[in-house]
């Protein structure tokens, strides 16, 4: 979520402006700064009248994709061929939510799926009944695994089904936990200051790559990575990109270190190299609302855009890596 817009407004803007739901696949121009994405397109509108503001995004090997939808408090199937499917609706708190942290409404965000289909999701609302690691099995109904504390707003989420260890990145915090898939007690697994925010939000996207922790920071658009010792205890941090202003989450491409990154404010994804430059690969030209998260099967690339701040068409965006 970008920095540039306070949380009341925020709220106000994304109720108050419809977007009609499709599957159908539209084409948009290509307009890329750089070469490496290309064949850009619309593959699927979602309806921002009904909180249907995707967050973030994991994928099965046949282009299955699951969602979090942010405001709507749901878990979405999108299939190959773009249609939706609700898979569960988390209960709203008592109060509405109104003490989610930073934002003051509920907050579904990071997911990720495991090996097995069973899918991880984050809940934030500001209360300690709700707050925490969530599990979704096939067929089954929504389950909190793991508490997390009220006062806080988990955001990414990453898996490393190595060692079946869930780590959650907390942006109010500033506090990376971490808490075994069979659930339990979370552990603030780091504290380290650059995870913090500077008044929006601090730690937000998460990925577990090559036996590091790596993490975004939103305010200070950075990306860091956490050496995960053998222990399983935290490294020393160390920051590997700077000047990507309102990042949120990225994806690896499978060429060592490079990363694409959805750079929520500015409506860009930027491709970041192992030594830290980037370049802009896809802007609000290629049909970008607010982009929160990105996933890659192969050489596609998917991307959410949630229109935070621009209040129209959240969608989900294909395109090609020529790398």
């Amino acid at each position: 979520m970008s920095k540039k817009l306070s949380a009341p407004a925020l709220s106000t803007a994304v109720l108050a402006v419809a977007a009609v739901a499709t599957a159908t696949l539209t084409p948009v121009p290509a307009s890329a700064v750089s070469a490496p994405l290309d064949n850009a397109r619309i593959a699927v509108h979602f309806d921002l009248a009904e909180g249907q503001t995707p967050e973030n995004i994991a994928l099965t090997p046949r282009g299955t994709a699951y969602v979090t939808f942010a405001q709507g408090r749901q878990i979405a199937e999108i299939s190959a061929k773009g249609s939706t499917r609700i898979l569960a609706t988390l209960p709203e708190p008592a109060d509405g939510g109104v003490h989610t942290p930073v934002l003051g409404f509920p907050l579904t965000s990071g997911i990720v799926r495991a090996h097995d289909g069973t899918l991880y999701f984050l809940y934030a609302t500001g209360t300690p009944d709700l707050t925490g690691v969530w599990r979704l099995r096939a067929g089954g109904e929504p389950q909190r695994i793991a508490e997390l504390p009220a006062d806080g707003l988990p955001n990414g989420l990453a898996l490393d089904p190595r060692t079946r260890t869930l780590y959650a990145a907390d942006s109010a915090l500033g506090t990376i936990w971490s808490v075994p898939t069979s659930g339990g007690t979370a552990t603030a697994w780091s504290t380290a200051p650059e995870l913090a925010s500077t008044g929006f939000l601090g730690a937000n996207g998460l990925k577990v790559h090559h036996g590091a922790v790596w993490v975004t920071n939103l305010d200070k658009g950075t990306v860091l990575r956490i050496p995960v010792h053998h222990d399983g205890r935290a490294g020393s941090v160390r920051t590997r990109a700077t000047g990507l202003p309102g990042v949120d989450d990225f994806a690896f491409t499978g060429h060592g270190d490079q990363l694409l990154a959805a750079l929520d404010g500015p409506s860009e994804v930027a491709l970041v190299q192992p030594d830290g430059s980037h370049s802009t690969v896809l802007n609000p030209a290629d049909g970008l609302q607010n982009p929160t998260s990105i996933a890659l099967r192969g050489d596609a690339v998917y991307v959410l855009s949630a229109g935070w701040i621009t209040a129209k068409d959240p969608n989900l965006i294909l395109a090609h890596l020529n790398e």
